[in-house]
């Protein structure tokens, strides 16, 4: 009996050392992609307000959300910036190269859905609810009382963009200082049911742009 046991456990080691050499691997991929290469003439264009420095940080919001989709295992996560997600847009134009790219990173095409907010500033989709706690995760934010925003939900308001999303960590505190408008909760996002961990639901709720990640 020993004897069987010995090379299926060697088995079973090996395949979970490779699963953790390949996540890396594509990993690796999102990290090192030349975003810019492909895309920084063209979001220049679709966003001429924006300086190079600024563009270079909304490729690296575009890098942190396709991370944030291959560690969400195929659970749909909403693109929490407008910019951002111009940026992904014009990538999906350069068919070959951006299917290349998914291939590599995900195992898999990598669907675009249209940009949209949450369905009120205080109600947020399973999609958000995921989109921010992955996020922060990977900044090492306290999701349930986070000090500041993931970069992916401060973008919009950071560059100030037209028709962006922006996001404010206190809206009963911005409320009462008459201060809320239009933004929406990271608070309701953050401590709605499941709040805590990494994982969250694969509903696509109320909206945002999904996605799946690979394996």
């Amino acid at each position: 009996m020993l004897k069987l046991l010995i090379p299926a456990v060697l088995l079973l080691g090996a395949i979970y050392w490779w699963r953790r050499w390949a996540a890396a691997q594509r990993e690796n991929v999102i990290e090192q992609y030349p975003y810019s290469q492909w895309l920084d003439a063209r979001l220049a264009a679709r966003r001429p307000e924006l300086s190079a420095a600024q563009r270079a940080e909304v490729f690296l919001g575009l890098q942190d959300y396709f991370l944030l989709c291959r560690r969400a295992r195929r659970q749909m996560v909403a693109m929490p910036s407008q910019v951002v997600d111009d940026a992904w847009h014009e990538f999906i134009l350069f068919t070959r190269q951006y299917d290349k790219f998914c291939r590599a990173a995900f195992g898999r095409f990598l669907h675009h859905t249209p940009a949209s907010a949450m369905s009120s500033p205080t109600q947020a989709s399973d999609g958000f609810r995921l989109a921010w706690r992955l996020a922060c995760a990977h900044e090492g934010i306290n999701p349930v009382k986070p000090e500041r925003l993931p970069r992916l939900f401060a973008m919009d308001a950071a560059l100030m963009i037209a028709g962006g999303f922006v996001y404010q960590l206190d809206c009963q505190a911005a409320q009462a200082a008459g201060q809320s408008g239009d933004a929406f909760c990271a608070s309701h996002i953050g401590c709605t049911s499941g709040c805590s961990g990494d994982s969250g639901s694969s509903s696509d709720g109320d909206g945002g742009s999904g996605c799946g990640g690979g394996d």
